[in-house]
């Protein structure tokens, strides 16, 4: 078992539990105050990852046998950081405007600096978003596979709506029954599922949360003011359930959603759409959207196209035949590849979210 060191007080007692550092992963630590310990303790094999140190403490690391990762400077972001993040960090500065925020100011760095040739940028967005995994699989490393849902959708979905509505109660009756539910981090039927999956309250007081949102029912029209009442909402009812969203910077333009108690960005979106349909062994719900919900569609489709037995299948659900059938007409597809395959018991196409999740008890979710 690996010993993970992600804060001071961590480190201190782990020293204090073992008095030794030897194979001791620590990261993103201020050690500039612990000299002393550092080179009275026995750190062969130890992993020093992006920790602050002075010059002369990481010199005596690395030639006591320790790997010394050094801080990468002049960056929006840690790239080592040993957590997920919460919607208050990335939305810090918000008093400001969206803008002023830790989010924007990632996003900006991020179409400056990452282009083609520029390794260091490259290298930073490399160990971020590993560090972001790192963090995701300690939260999910305790759930059964089997209880964890994927909710996609669009961003499009406006609050107040009667799909915003019912995609919020879907997520709400999933993580009632015990559910951990994930969505793709963003606004729309994405915000709709970490809102439902957050929310502690009654369903009556579910839809009370749904109609206060309205008042700023757009993201694209003004996102100040749609980040503000989110807050806002968050404030005045009970959001206290843990759910995650797994957004990309990869989309600049699509903010991600203040619902979600841990968010897992990303980089990387191809990393980001493995990641998150790979997590969410009890079942994928898709709600309309467009090119990167559809991509999710057939992302999801192939491992269960290869899979030997029904059982190794993750349950996909479509909800809105006619979407589905006419507008984007994904599911004749899906349900062709199918034909003669385990997964064909396993996919779904249902016209509400009441049969979307009849669908995923049937399977065993839930």
């Amino acid at each position: 078992m690996r010993n993970d060191v992600e804060s001071l007080d961590e480190f201190d007692a782990l020293l204090g539990s073992i008095g030794t550092l030897a194979g001791v992963f620590v990261q993103s630590v201020d050690l500039t105050r612990r000299s002393s310990v550092l080179r009275g303790a026995d750190v062969a094999g130890a992993i020093f990852l992006g920790c602050k140190l002075r010059p002369t403490d990481a010199s005596h690391l690395s030639r006591a046998g320790a790997l010394v990762f050094p801080r990468l400077p002049d960056l929006p972001f840690d790239a080592y950081r040993p957590a997920l993040y919460s919607p208050d960090e990335l939305y810090h500065g918000l008093e400001r405007g969206y803008s002023a925020t830790t989010d924007a100011t990632i996003f900006a760095w991020s179409q400056h600096q990452l282009r083609p040739g520029d390794l260091g940028a490259d290298l930073a967005a490399a160990l971020h978003d590993h560090a972001i995994s790192e963090a995701l699989g300690q939260i999910v490393a305790d759930v059964d596979p089997q209880q964890i849902v994927g909710i996609m959708g669009g961003h499009a979905q406006r609050r107040g709506t009667g799909p915003y509505r019912a995609s919020a109660h879907l997520a709400h009756g999933l993580a009632e029954a015990g559910v951990l539910v994930l969505s793709g981090g963003g606004p729309g039927a994405m915000e709709a599922a970490n809102l439902g999956a957050s929310f502690t309250g009654t369903a009556h007081e579910l839809d009370d949360a749904v109609d206060a949102l309205a008042s700023a029912a757009g993201w694209s029209d003004d996102l100040t003011a749609w980040a503000r009442s989110a807050q806002q909402v968050r404030a005045a009812y009970p959001c206290r359930r843990l759910s995650l969203g797994i957004p990309t910077w990869f989309y600049g333009h699509e903010p991600p959603n203040l619902f979600a108690a841990g968010i897992a960005k990303y980089f990387i979106n191809a990393l980001r759409e493995d990641i998150l349909l790979r997590l969410c062994r009890g079942g994928l719900v898709y709600l309309p959207g467009a090119a990167g919900t559809v991509q999710e569609v057939f992302q999801a489709v192939t491992p269960n196209y290869y899979a030997a037995a029904e059982e190794a299948v993750v349950p996909l659900v479509l909800v809105g035949a006619e979407f589905w059938t006419e507008t984007v007409p994904a599911w004749p597809l899906l349900h062709a590849l199918a034909a003669g395959r385990p997964m064909a018991e396993r996919i779904h196409l249902v016209d509400s979210v009441q049969d979307a999740f009849a669908a995923l008890r049937a399977t065993g979710t839930s």
